[in-house]
């Protein structure tokens, strides 16, 4: 039996539209609410008042929004809170836990209940004959990591899983440990998230991430934001479109859902606005495209800019394109050659909507383009990624303040962990600093990500899995799939914080390592250390615990990293105890190791940390014809077959990645139900299902096969007809392994084609 995700429901389920705005009171309520729940009312507080702050605070362990730039003392948001306070829980997983209850137990329970148990203390072995985890000391369990690692007939049996709450430092030495293994295989968070971004952008502009910073959010005349709820992902944008309206800038949401973000929002750190219940609008449109239709808006847009510049030369900068651009006058043509009728097609909406978009753009000296995973996670993600930056190069916004593309990244470290090494794709640059910085012979082959390290893992060529951080269990697709990889592993190990699925489907032996959260203090043999993060905006700064941590037994990521490298490596002679005892010494090395990262100790003790240089945003573009590339890629037919959904999966609010924290979901009126499809009535009436009836969801494969969800509940939504959504971790089942876009690689968990009937028997 596959345990169902999230908490028991208390009551019975209940669906009321919201129509309050974003944060405000609901905010506040909620975070009062689980400060008393988890007995946090002292600690909790002084937690918030530390959080994001430039001078001894630490960095919220949640999304990677860019800390404020002005000195705000409360730069914090509701999730942010949930997030911090699950971390500083008083309940702990100890040896009496796990002596009372076996893994085929708690194989039973539900995800929510996993989690809230509470913090681990010390690490664990998996006893296959009492079918429980058992007490092991961090010696013998770094040794069994060594052994298994040694005993390899090819380092790349080994597979090493990064998730994106791991700081830099950790990353840096987590990264050399495998390379000096011999092996690039280094999946992460980001192959199932942000890949198509970083391929798009490296192919257009020679840079993997965004060019601006938030000074440019506070500057642009016109943002617009593509696949992305940020009430729930990133709510501390919710500052910055507040700040962005009433200074007279325009707001495009463009999303199949209309979220809370799109509508409008009281700052909670904004106390009269609070207390006079005053709120501020988020958006001057909102456009709901089909899912998989933003390519078609995109090129659209365009295509109205290059018909007003026949009339208006204003519309486009032709100076800028001339000087910095390549490939303009084919993608113009290939404009001029897409009817409007197949524009209005792919993308669901009107040409007069398009239009409007298309005005506001132009009517805009400087626009940014902000874009999540719902642009990323399709089959076309690279390819409308750089449909993005074929946009704004029509008006030269990029590399100039208040312009540009940027991405939001929907977890703390995750571009941190990309830069800092973490890539199964590594360029030459990279590996010939690395080696001569580390005196390592680095492999240079590329390595598996995240899709083909269960591949391998299911086939038998990856034997043992290490994962740092996250619940790579849930967060996969294919869930029957990746749940089969894992078992088949001679040895699976899960450094973490809190208990879950990855610790319940495991290989033949597997071992847990508790580390210290975020929020603690980590002592080393130099005193208190601090790690540093890199946010959505290219930002690097400091990080310091504040609380004692949730056990005596634990262990830094960098420790623990410094600790299975010591016994996979007993003839390295990378200083791995010299480092542990003082971080400034990983950060000198990364100085040398890594480009941007020069005079690492210093910069990141500035006020704020220090911005990694970005080429681009010069107008420097490392592209093989030194300019930006404009794509010239054919739009893709996203028009669903007749009787078919596309089906996009996304988080509840009241849930952080993998983890659920009710089954709530404020923002969508949800109450006390996961296991829901939210459709478009039309499409519900088509096909005899009643509001709130019982459905059954069958997903296929480009193979043919299918994969099947029985008895959720469907919910009638503002989403366009012949689209459909619900909640990952628990539809991830319906996205096959080998669904994956022949672009990035990515899973295409926005994009799952569906059939949706009335449940048998219901």
């Amino acid at each position: 039996m596959e345990p169902r995700v999230g908490p028991a429901p208390d009551a019975a389920p209940q669906v009321r539209p919201y129509h309050h705005p974003a944060a405000g009171w609901g905010a506040a309520k909620s975070v009062t609410r689980v400060l008393v729940e988890e007995r946090e009312l002292v600690d909790g507080p002084r937690a918030i008042m530390r959080m994001n702050h430039e001078n001894g605070g630490f960095d919220c362990p949640g999304c990677a929004w860019p800390d404020d730039t002005k000195g705000l003392r409360l730069d914090i948001c509701e999730n942010g809170i949930k997030h911090v306070t699950w971390e500083m829980t008083r309940k702990r997983v100890d040896r009496a836990f796990f002596a009372a209850h076996s893994v085929t137990e708690l194989a039973g329970w539900s995800d929510y209940d996993l989690e809230n148990q509470g913090r681990l203390t010390e690490p664990m072995a998996y006893d296959p004959e009492s079918d429980h985890y058992v007490p092991i000391s961090w010696k013998q369990a770094f040794e069994l990591v060594g052994a298994a690692l040694r005993g390899l007939d090819d380092p790349n049996r080994a597979s090493f899983y990064t998730s994106g709450r791991l700081g830099n430092e950790a990353t840096f030495l987590y990264q050399l440990m495998a390379r000096e293994l011999g092996t690039n295989n280094l999946p992460d968070c980001s192959n199932m998230c942000h890949e198509a971004s970083g391929r798009a952008l490296q192919a257009a502009l020679g840079t993997g991430k965004g060019t601006v910073d938030l000074k440019d959010w506070e500057s642009a005349d016109a943002l617009f934001i593509l696949g992305v709820n940020a009430a729930s992902n990133a709510p501390r944008m919710l500052t910055a479109l507040a700040e962005a309206e009433r200074r007279g800038a325009q707001i495009v949401h463009v999303n199949p859902l209309v979220e809370a973000a799109a509508t409008r929002t009281i700052v909670p750190h904004e106390f009269l606005d609070m207390a006079l219940f005053k709120s501020t609008r988020t958006s001057t449109l909102n456009l709901q495209p089909r899912i998989g239709g933003d390519m078609a808006l995109l090129r659209g847009m365009a295509k109205a800019v290059l018909e007003q510049s026949a009339s208006d030369p204003k519309a486009l900068d032709a100076t800028f394109v001339e000087r910095h651009t390549a490939g303009f006058e084919e993608y113009r043509a290939l404009c001029a050659a897409t009817p409007w009728e197949e524009l209005e097609r792919q993308s669901g909406l009107s040409r007069a909507d398009i239009l409007r978009a298309a005005r506001v753009y132009t009517e805009a000296d400087r626009s940014i383009v902000s874009w999540c995973l719902g642009l990323t996670q399709h089959e076309h993600g690279v390819d409308t990624v750089r449909e993005i930056v074929n946009l704004l190069l029509l008006r030269g916004n990029i590399g100039r303040e208040g312009a540009g593309p940027s991405p939001v990244r929907g977890h703390s470290n995750v571009q941190g962990n990309r830069t800092c090494g973490i890539d199964h794709r590594p360029t030459e640059a990279f590996l010939d600093r690395l080696a001569d910085a580390c005196g390592i012979d680095p492999p240079r082959e590329h390595g598996l990500d995240t899709v083909r390290t269960i591949q391998a893992m299911r086939d038998g060529e990856v034997k043992v899995f290490v994962a740092m951080g996250g619940n790579f269990a849930l967060a996969a697709p294919d869930t029957a799939a990746t749940y089969a990889a894992l078992r088949s592993c001679d040895l699976t190990v899960q450094v973490s914080t809190k208990l879950n699925r990855s610790h319940v489907v495991h290989g033949r032996a597997a071992l847990i390592l508790p580390c210290l959260g975020r929020t603690e203090k980590d002592h080393q043999r130099k005193g208190v250390q601090r790690t540093s993060v890199e946010d959505s905006m290219s930002m690097v700064h400091l990080s310091l615990g504040m609380k004692r941590p949730a056990s005596p037994h634990l262990l830094s990521e960098p420790a623990i990293v410094a600790g299975m490298a010591r016994a996979a490596l007993p003839d390295s002679e990378t200083p791995w105890d010299w480092y542990i005892e003082d971080y400034d010494r990983i950060r000198d090395t990364m100085a040398v190791a890594l480009d941007g990262f020069e005079d690492f100790n210093r910069r990141v003790r500035l006020p704020l940390g220090f911005r990694i240089k970005q080429p681009a945003r010069e107008l420097v573009f490392l592209t093989p014809s030194g300019r930006a590339e404009f794509s010239t890629a054919a739009l893709p037919d996203v028009v669903p077959e007749p009787g078919t959904l596309a089906l996009g999966t996304m988080r509840s609010h009241d849930q952080w990645n993998t983890t659920i924290y009710s089954d709530d979901d404020r923002y969508r009126g949800v109450r006390n139900l996961r296991t829901l499809v939210f459709m478009n009535r039309a499409d519900m009436r088509e096909r005899g299902i009643a509001d709130m009836g019982a459905v059954d969801i069958t997903s296929t494969a480009k193979d043919g096969s299918h994969r099947y969800l029985k008895g959720y509940t469907a919910v009638p939504y503002d989403i366009p007809r012949g689209c459909a959504a619900g909640y990952m971790p628990e539809m991830n089942v319906l996205c096959a392994l080998g669904d994956y876009s022949t672009q990035s690689d990515q899973p295409i968990m926005k994009h799952v084609k569906v059939t949706i009937v009335p449940a048998a028997g219901g």
